[in-house]
């Protein structure tokens, strides 16, 4: 386990550089909030993050993986390589806010604060490269493209070398939901893996007046539709969690014809493989036996997404250790595991590090929205905690590091 120090007055002036540029962050913040992109169309966003670092001196790389953008400083002193990430990407929302910051894209907005995600890290970077002379190791920020669909864009960027010679990496989730000062953690599973599934009932369609003529592909999919909430209730062992959610269900057609095809898509989130693999195959089973009962066919389809996130239990235990004496930080607590998914999940896949969450509900009640509503908005007092968590992270680590003489972290 990691021996962790209180930072100390050798923070105090890390935070104090970070404190001064809360307005700027705020501002860029804004900006990027009325300049939403898409998942995979983020170019003009990429464009936006490489130029603030080519800047102020700072070494970076784009179409990293994609849209990528990935930044490195080099401090003067031998130590660890700490990789901290951020996304970057919007949503095909409308956005109802009432305020001067509102996208002016129509449809698309920054519902999931990607944007204060991106505008926090800007500044730590920014602060780090400032000190440069004074640290040890090294520090790539990762700035992330669509990873709000996938197949995302953290695969691609580990494939075209973000995480090279990396030792760990720490990344944060502003959280609209949780009031701000507070840190949430969680080691092992904390984000579910999310899947999606979709099926199509082949029937034999006709005159609503003659249903003795035809074989009722939605008459088919809603037995369907019922049948598959057993899975979890009736077939996965009670102490695994996991989800089964239709989301679609589709069959166009005139009020007096019967269906001839009916489409079902939906979502499976669950925490462990071997459960993931199994509702896969029970999903098909449970299809195969209504269909047949009732003399028609199927075309099934079952996608992969995000596998869950898995924090690794000793940096997370580091990281809620230094968080308690964050300033601004109020509370650190245990969180209980999220089915949402994340595509951070393939980072810890390949190096050590955690994935944490920073409360930032809105001050007044009446403007607290949860993720991805077209209301949606921050706290952006919370982008500073975040600011001041990462870095002291990103910094701690290298002492404690060094403390222990530790070699190469590998998985």
């Amino acid at each position: 386990m990691f021996e962790t120090n209180k930072g100390g007055k050798e923070m105090d002036k890390f935070y104090r550089a970070l404190d001064n540029y809360f307005n700027d962050m705020v501002q860029m913040r804004r900006y990027l909030h009325m300049h939403p992109e898409l998942s995979f169309q983020e170019y003009n966003t990429a464009k936006y993050i490489a130029n603030f670092y080519k800047n102020i001196g700072i070494d970076v790389r784009t179409n990293v993986g994609g849209n990528g953008v990935v930044a490195k400083i080099k401090g003067a002193k031998p130590g660890k390589t700490v990789a901290l990430r951020a996304d970057f990407d919007a949503l095909p929302i409308q956005d109802e806010k009432d305020v001067p910051y509102k996208s002016t894209v129509p449809g698309v907005m920054h519902a999931c604060g990607h944007d204060g995600h991106t505008a926090t890290l800007l500044h730590v970077a920014k602060v780090l490269f400032e000190h440069k002379e004074e640290l040890s190791g090294e520090y790539i920020m990762i700035h992330q493209h669509a990873e709000e669909y996938a197949p995302g864009g953290a695969k691609s960027m580990i494939e075209d070398g973000c995480l090279e010679n990396v030792d760990v990496i720490f990344g944060t989730h502003l959280w609209a939901t949780e009031p701000t000062g507070k840190i949430l953690y969680r080691s092992g599973p904390v984000m579910a893996a999310a899947d999606r599934f979709k099926i199509t009932i082949l029937g034999k369609g006709g005159h609503g007046a003659h249903p003795n003529m035809t074989k009722d592909a939605i008459v088919t999919a809603a037995q369907l539709v019922v049948q598959l909430q057993q899975i979890v209730s009736r077939r996965v062992d009670p102490l695994e969690s996991a989800v089964v959610s239709i989301g679609r269900f589709s069959a166009e057609n005139a009020f007096n014809v019967i269906a001839d095809k009916a489409e079902l898509e939906g979502t499976v989130r669950t925490f462990s493989e071997e459960v993931r693999s199994q509702i896969e195959k029970e999903i098909e089973q449970v299809t195969k036996g209504v269909v047949l009962t009732n003399g028609s066919s199927y075309e099934y389809e079952f996608s992969r997404g995000y596998p869950a996130v898995v924090n690794h239990e000793e940096e997370t235990k580091f990281l809620a250790d230094i968080a308690k004496d964050v300033p601004g930080v109020e509370e650190v607590v245990e969180t209980a595991p999220s089915m949402g998914g994340e595509d951070f999940a393939y980072y810890l896949q390949h190096v050590k590090g955690t994935f944490f969450f920073t409360g930032a509900k809105p001050i007044k009640e009446e403007n607290a929205f949860p993720h991805h509503h077209p209301k949606f908005d921050i706290d952006e007092r919370a982008m500073l905690i975040a600011a001041k968590t990462l870095l002291r992270a990103s910094l701690q680590y290298q002492e404690v590091s060094k403390r222990r003489g530790d070699e190469k972290i590998t998985v």
